[in-house]
C-alpha cells in the first residue's frame, strides 16, 4: 500500500527547517523590494482617474507635467525594485538548490548496498538532478512571482474597492464558483506530475543501462529493441507531461472565464451609471485598469498553484530520500582498530537477503600474515564474506572479528582503512591515470609513486599513453585494457599499504598473458599482509597458506591444495574437472553443468562401436 501524499504545509515546513530559514535576511530585504514593486502597479492603475480627468477631459495643462512625472517614477521605482528582488531571490534560489543537491549525494553515497541495489543509478540521477532542478524553476516562479503578485494583486483590488465597491463585488462574483473545480484540477496536476517524475526517472536508468552496456547491445544486435524500450517510455512520459500541463492550463483557463462574466456585469451596471452622469470616465478607466491588471497576477497565481503541484511531487520525493534511514553506520563510541598484521575470524554467522539464505551458522578464520583463499560454487558465499569484512552488510545473527575486534564496534572509516581490495571489476573514474591511483591524496610525490608504479607493472604501458600519468582513462576505465585496468587498481592498493588484501577473483577475465603480469604484481602486494582471495582459477591459489571450501554458505572443508586432494571431496571434483587430461576449464562454476561432458575415471569414455551398438539397443 502506498502512503498518502504528504500535505503541502508539511512540506514546505520541511524545505524552510532544512534550507530557507539561514536566508531569512535576504528574503526579508527582498520581500521589501517585492512589495514595492507590487505596489507600483496600484499606482500605475490609480493614476488613471487624474489622468483621464484632469488632463484628457478637463485639458489642465499643469496636471498634465505631474502626472507625467508621476508615471516616470513610478516605473522607474518599479523597474530597480524588480531587479533588486529578483537578483535577492536567485541567490537564495541557487544556493539551496546546491545545498539540497550535495545534502541528498552525502546522505546517498551513505546508504547500504541494499538500498541502491532498489534504487537503481538512473532514478537517483534524477532525483539529485531533475527533482531539485524543478524545485529550484518553481522556487523562482512561486517567491518571486506569488509574492509580487500577492502585493500586486491586494493593492489593485484595493484601488478597485476605493473606486466602487459594489463594481469590485460584482467583478469577483465568480471568484466562489471556482475554488472546487481548481482544487480538483490541482489534485489531478500533483498526480500527473509524480507519475512524469517516476518515469522521467525510468528514463533516467534506461539511458545509464544502455550507455554502460554499449557493446553487449551492439554485439548482441539490440539497437533497435533498446530504443523501441527508450520510446515507450518516452510515449509514456510524454503523455504524463501533457496532461500535467492540461490540468494547470486549466486553472488558468477557469480564472479567465470568471473574468469574462465579471467584466460583462460591471460593463452592464457601470456602463448604465456612466451614461447617467453618477460616475466618470476617469473613474471606469482607473477601476477597468486595475481590475485588468489584477487578473494577470490572479492567473498567474491560479497557474503557480498548478506549478506547486508538480513541485511538491518532486519535493515528496526528495523527502522520503532524505528520511531513509541509514542502516549502517559507526558506533556512538568506537573502539579502536585493531593494530599490527591481524586475522580474521567469522563465528556462526548466518545472513539471508529477504528470504534466500546466504550464510548459515559459517564459521572459519584467516590466519595473520597468511594468504586464505575461498573455493566453491558461484552463490555459496564467498563474495559475501569480503562484504561482512568491509560492513558492507551486517550479518543476522553470529559476529565478524578482525584482530579480534568485533567489526560493528569500530568506526566505518577505520574499519575500511585496514583493508584493499582487487576485483574482478577494476573500478576506474573518468579522470586522469594518476587521480584514479591516488584517489585525492596528495601527499604523494612523483618519487614516491613510482616504485608502485613499477611493482603494480603499470610502467610497462605508461609510455603508450599519450599524457603518461595525466592521461584521462575514460568512462570506468574504457580506454584502458582489462589487463591495465587491474594494475591501476593494484597500484592504488599499494599505496594504500592497509594490513588485510581481499582479492576476489582479480585475474578471471584476463588472458594469459595479461594474468600472468597481473599475478606478478598481485604476489607483491600480498607479502607481508593478511589475504583472503577467491579464485575459480584454483592455479592461482595452489600455494595458498590454507585453502577454504564452501558450498551453499557453510564450510565443508579446509586445508592445503595437497591436503584437500588427499581428502577428495569437492575441491579434489574441481581440481580435476580444471586439470583432468591437460585442459583447464576456466569458470568452474559450471562444474554441474560441464561434468555430465567430463571424462569419468571410474567408467571409460565408449567407443565409436559401443555408441552405435548402445543407439541400436535403446
Amino acid at each position: 500500500m502506498s502512503t498518502p501524499p504528504k500535505s503541502s504545509g508539511e512540506l514546505l515546513r520541511w524545505l524552510w527547517r532544512g534550507y530557507l530559514h539561514q536566508h531569512t535576511g535576504t528574503m526579508a530585504v527582498a520581500m521589501v523590494f517585492m512589495l514595492v514593486e507590487g505596489g507600483m502597479i496600484g499606482a500605475i492603475s490609480y493614476m488613471m482617474q487624474p489622468m483621464f480627468d484632469e488632463v484628457f477631459v478637463a485639458g489642465n495643462s499643469g496636471a498634465l507635467k505631474w502626472v507625467s512625472i508621476t508615471f516616470l517614477v513610478i516605473f522607474t521605482v518599479r523597474g530597480l525594485a524588480g531587479v533588486t528582488q529578483k537578483l535577492l531571490l536567485a541567490h537564495v534560489s541557487q544556493i539551496t538548490g546546491a545545498h539540497l543537491r550535495v545534502d541528498l549525494l552525502r546522505r546517498m553515497i551513505r546508504q547500504d548496498t541494499s538500498f541502491h541495489q532498489n534504487h537503481p543509478p538512473g532514478f537517483l540521477i534524477q532525483r539529485v538532478q531533475g527533482d531539485v532542478g524543478a524545485i529550484d524553476i518553481v522556487w523562482r516562479g512561486i517567491i518571486t512571482g506569488a509574492g509580487k503578485d500577492a502585493v500586486s494583486l491586494i493593492v489593485l483590488l484595493g484601488v478597485a474597492i476605493n473606486i466602487d465597491w459594489a463594481w469590485t463585488a460584482i467583478m469577483l462574483v465568480g471568484v466562489p464558483l471556482m475554488f472546487l473545480p481548481i482544487g480538483v484540477a490541482q489534485r489531478y496536476v500533483r498526480k500527473k506530475s509524480a507519475v512524469a517524475r517516476d518515469l522521467g526517472a525510468t528514463l533516467s536508468t534506461r539511458l545509464d543501462e544502455v550507455f554502460h552496456g554499449i557493446v553487449p547491445i551492439k554485439l548482441n544486435s539490440l539497437e533497435n529493441y533498446q530504443v523501441k524500450r527508450y520510446s515507450d517510455y518516452t510515449d509514456k512520459f510524454r503523455r504524463s507531461q501533457i496532461r500535467a500541463t492540461f490540468g494547470t492550463a486549466a486553472i488558468t483557463g477557469m480564472i479567465d472565464m470568471m473574468a469574462g462574466i465579471g467584466f460583462m456585469g460591471v460593463l452592464l451596471y457601470g456602463g448604465s451609471e456612466i451614461i447617467a452622469g453618477d460616475k466618470t470616465v476617469g473613474q471606469f478607466m482607473s477601476f477597468f485598469t486595475a481590475i485588468g491588471l489584477a487578473f494577470d497576477p490572479m492567473r498567474r497565481l491560479a497557474g503557480l498553484s498548478g506549478a506547486w503541484q508538480a513541485a511538491a511531487a518532486s519535493i515528496e520525493r526528495l523527502k522520503e530520500l532524505m528520511d531513509a534511514p541509514i542502516m549502517l553506520t559507526s558506533p556512538e563510541n568506537p573502539v579502536p582498530a585493531p593494530t599490527g598484521l591481524p586475522n580474521v575470524e567469522l563465528e556462526n554467522v548466518s545472513l539471508s537477503y529477504g528470504k534466500a539464505k546466504v550464510l548459515r551458522e559459517l564459521c572459519l578464520d584467516a590466519d595473520s600474515g597468511k594468504t586464505t583463499a575461498l573455493v566453491g560454487a558461484s552463490g555459496a558465499g564467498k563474495s559475501t564474506i569480503f562484504n561482512l569484512l568491509t560492513r558492507l552488510v551486517d550479518p543476522q545473527e553470529g559476529s565478524v572479528k578482525v584482530g579480534g575486534v568485533d567489526v560493528r564496534t569500530m568506526g566505518l572509516p577505520e574499519l575500511r582503512e585496514l583493508f584493499s581490495v582487487v576485483s574482478q571489476d577494476a573500478l576506474l573514474f573518468d579522470e586522469s591515470l594518476r587521480e584514479n591511483i591516488l584517489l585525492g591524496r596528495t601527499d604523494v610525490t612523483d618519487e614516491e609513486l613510482k616504485p608502485v608504479l613499477d611493482a603494480a607493472h603499470v610502467t610497462d604501458f605508461l609510455e603508450k599513453l599519450p599524457d603518461g600519468l595525466d592521461t584521462r582513462v575514460g568512462p570506468r576505465g574504457s580506454a584502458l585494457s582489462g589487463g591495465q585496468r587491474q594494475r591501476v587498481v593494484i597500484a592504488r592498493a599499494l599505496l594504500r599499504d592497509t594490513p588485510i588484501l581481499l582479492l576476489d577473483e582479480a585475474t578471471s577475465a584476463l588472458d594469459a598473458q595479461s594474468e600472468k603480469v597481473v599475478q606478478s604484481a598481485l604476489d607483491k602486494l600480498a607479502g607481508g599482509r593478511t589475504s583472503l582471495v577467491i579464485a575459480h582459477r584454483l592455479s592461482t591459489i595452489i600455494n595458498a597458506d590454507k585453502i577454504i571450501v564452501m558450498d551453499r554458505g557453510r564450510v565443508v572443508d579446509a586445508g592445503t591444495h595437497t591436503e584437500l586432494l588427499e581428502r577428495g571431496g569437492i575441491y579434489a571434483d574441481l581440481y580435476h574437472l580444471q586439470f583432468q587430461g591437460g585442459k583447464t576449464v576456466i569458470d568452474p562454476q559450471g562444474a554441474a553443468a560441464l561434468a555430465p561432458h567430463a571424462p569419468n575415471p571410474a567408467k571409460p569414455r565408449p567407443t565409436w562401436l559401443r555408441r552405435v551398438g548402445q543407439r541400436l539397443i535403446g
